[in-house]
């Protein structure tokens, strides 16, 4: 396998430029080769570190954000990535620089061995491993969660109000999800950070109640717009809350003031903090205000197929080059050139844009 060296000189062969939240275009100019060691970057000099690897498909819910409520196709179970390629993906990554390792799904507490897979991950050496998950089945296994090395996770939920959350998530219940944020600090996974898509009409007059939330248990809320992902196609923009708007309500309450200058974390979430010192919100502003020149991320599928923007159809299955006996520096290899080939930014504003093929649960959030 090959060695990161902790430093690399990169040459860049495209920059790309960014203009008010709108299209998001590459200025060419020659481009020099891929390089086959140091950092995984791309032609714009981006490194990336952070790797969402999603465990399942499947889910135990329906949100209507996410799929449909009856009908969804799931990959065949021989197609999903065993435990022994999984491992050995998210070591081939580490290799390569990573050190943020995000599981995701589907809902990853819905496979079998979780528990075992974390702590197999867990030894790899990664400086954040860490999960994103609905919650439904979180409280019970948290604490072993944390003992197999898991460091804190994401949790989802769209709405403080029973009868609304169990109407978005078609299945469910709120107050299991509320223990699981108990549970889960109790095990020590910190900081608790609950995501909450906001689509418009739908949940939008929650925000101010999710500040306050905020405010009262600690917990960073994380305001995500609806993006074009659904399985049922019905995104649109007019079901669209701007994250502009979200800071906007709350600000109108509480007093609120950036965490950290724009622009210098490649974090999808703008923070920030109540500047009375009781916690802290975030704005996800995937479509309104591209965070594409900052991104740091890739993913890989249940499948194995490693994707380097949420929105690009661009895929390369792993999954099959291992199975085909594909060496380490085969995979590293294959990784380097999904990073390489990666688009300046991800055209949800351009006129010809097209959703893509798979929605959320079959990329992995």
């Amino acid at each position: 396998m090959e060695q990161h060296p902790t430093s690399a000189p990169v040459t860049i062969g495209r920059r790309p430029v960014e203009a008010g939240g709108g299209p998001t275009r590459a200025v060419p100019v020659p481009v020099a080769p891929m390089p086959t060691a140091g950092p995984l970057v791309d032609t714009f000099g981006r490194r990336h570190d952070d790797l969402r690897l999603s465990v399942t498909d499947r889910c135990n819910l329906r949100c209507v954000y996410c799929m449909p409520e009856e009908g969804m196709t799931f990959v065949p179970r021989r197609e999903i990535l065993t435990f022994e390629e999984i491992v050995r993906l998210a070591a081939v990554a580490r290799h390569l620089g990573v050190t943020s390792l995000r599981l995701t799904g589907g809902e990853p507490l819905a496979r079998k061995g979780i528990v075992d897979l974390v702590a197999r991950l867990g030894s790899l050496g990664f400086a954040d491993l860490s999960m994103t998950t609905n919650g439904m089945l979180l409280a019970p296994v948290a604490a072993r969660l944390a003992e197999a090395g898991l460091t804190r996770v994401n949790i989802s939920c769209d709405s403080l109000r029973p009868g609304r959350f169990a109407e978005l998530r078609r299945r469910g219940d709120l107050d299991r999800v509320l223990e699981a944020m108990d549970a889960a600090e109790a095990a020590g996974l910190r900081p608790v950070k609950v995501n909450v898509v906001l689509m418009a009409g739908v949940n939008d007059d929650e925000i101010v109640d999710f500040g306050r939330f905020a405010r009262s248990t600690g917990r960073t809320v994380r305001f995500i717009e609806f993006m074009p992902l659904d399985a049922d196609g019905q995104w649109g923009r007019h079901r669209l809350v701007p994250g502009r708007r979200v800071l906007d309500a709350i600000g109108a309450v509480w007093p609120i003031c950036p965490v950290v200058p724009e622009g210098s974390d490649p974090a999808p979430a703008e923070r920030f903090r109540f500047v009375d010192g009781e916690g802290e919100i975030g704005v996800i502003s995937s479509v309104t205000q591209p965070f594409c020149g900052t991104c740091n991320r890739l993913r890989i599928t249940a499948d194995g197929a490693v994707r380097n923007c949420l929105f690009s159809d661009d895929e390369r299955s792993l999954r099959d080059l291992m199975r085909a006996g594909g060496s380490d520096r085969d995979l590293a290899l294959a990784l380097r050139r999904a990073v390489w080939a990666k688009a300046s930014g991800h055209g949800i504003n351009d006129p010809a844009f097209a959703a893509p093929r798979r929605s959320m649960s079959m990329i992995g959030g």
